[in-house]
């Protein structure tokens, strides 16, 4: 799956993926009006992402659906997830699912086949939760995590582990520095540099990447330094304060080894003064477009 992505990413020449993590109130008035419980709620963030997919399906390669934002309205937001998960791998974008789930061997097992594999009934396989990736806590160990390797293998999907994450207070556990000089982010980062070797594709990578900030350049450098074989999920740009600068550091050589999430920047940025005037839908290409010319020019120049 990690080539797939790749050749997506270097077919549209842009590293972006647009983070689906939409909340009811980012939608315009017009589209709250008159909504009083969560399934209008769950039905107006569906026709508004309809239309976003829409907008950028030519222009990025993927979307990133971050589930918090779909719990939150019950049964009829998981149907909201469902929907929008389905429309935007409809359009040909690669869906990768934010939902951070692990668990023990068995229960990560059943996560495993809600969002990669198959649950079977009545001697049937049915697909609960269709995506290409998924992220997952491997701070669990790797009992947590073969579950998800298993189904990974079987269906041809990745998963992005939890290595440097974007939140100010992730030093507070990550840094914090082993017997042996290492810290606990590079501990976990050579966990998933070996959890990943049966699956290294023909640009270098494995299925097994990692979620790095861009919000922590120096310890993304580090990282990619020590991981040449994971390809990164990098979360933090725009509105967390990271510059396509900062997360240069996450690419190699060619380019390659990385894709870069923009959330609120997209989904609100019909609310800026520089897509002023605009519908949503075409403010949020807008940004795609400038998205990809700021990472471009940062990466290769």
């Amino acid at each position: 799956m990690i080539d797939t992505l790749i050749e997506k990413i270097e077919e549209k020449q842009n590293p972006t993926v647009v983070g689906l993590d939409t909340n009811f109130e980012y939608l315009p008035e017009e589209m709250r009006a008159g909504v009083g419980d969560l399934a209008g709620a769950a039905e107006a963030v569906v026709s508004f992402n309809k239309k976003v997919v829409d907008a950028v399906a030519d222009v990025v390669p993927a979307v990133k659906v971050q589930i918090a934002y779909y719990e939150m309205y019950g049964a009829e937001g998981l149907r909201a997830f469902t929907e929008t998960c389905r429309y935007a791998k409809k359009k040909g974008l690669i869906v990768m699912t934010d939902a951070k789930r692990n668990d023990i061997g068995a229960t990560a097992e059943c996560y495993a086949k809600a969002y990669l594999g198959e649950t079977a009934v009545g001697g049937r396989a049915f697909t609960a939760f269709d995506s290409d990736f998924l992220t997952v806590n491997g701070y669990l160990g790797s009992d947590g995590i073969k579950p998800f390797l298993g189904w990974m293998q079987k269906r041809d999907k990745g998963i992005f582990v939890l290595v440097k994450t974007s939140n100010p207070s992730s030093g507070e556990l990550q840094d914090l520095k082993l017997e042996n000089g290492k810290t606990v982010y590079e501990y976990m980062g050579a966990l998933v540099e070996e959890w990943g070797k049966g699956s290294v594709g023909k640009f270098g990578y494995s299925d097994v990447g990692a979620v790095v900030g861009a919000t922590h350049p120096v310890q993304a450098k580090i990282l990619r330094r020590e991981m040449p074989h994971t390809f990164f999920l990098i979360p933090g740009y725009g509105a967390q304060g990271g510059t396509a600068a900062d997360l240069k550091v996450c690419f190699d050589k060619n380019g390659r080894g990385g894709i870069v999430n923009s959330s609120r920047g997209i989904l609100c940025a019909y609310r800026q003064e520089r897509y002023k005037g605009q519908a949503f839908d075409e403010a949020a290409k807008n940004a795609c477009i400038d998205m990809k010319n700021d990472l471009v020019s940062a990466i290769f120049g």
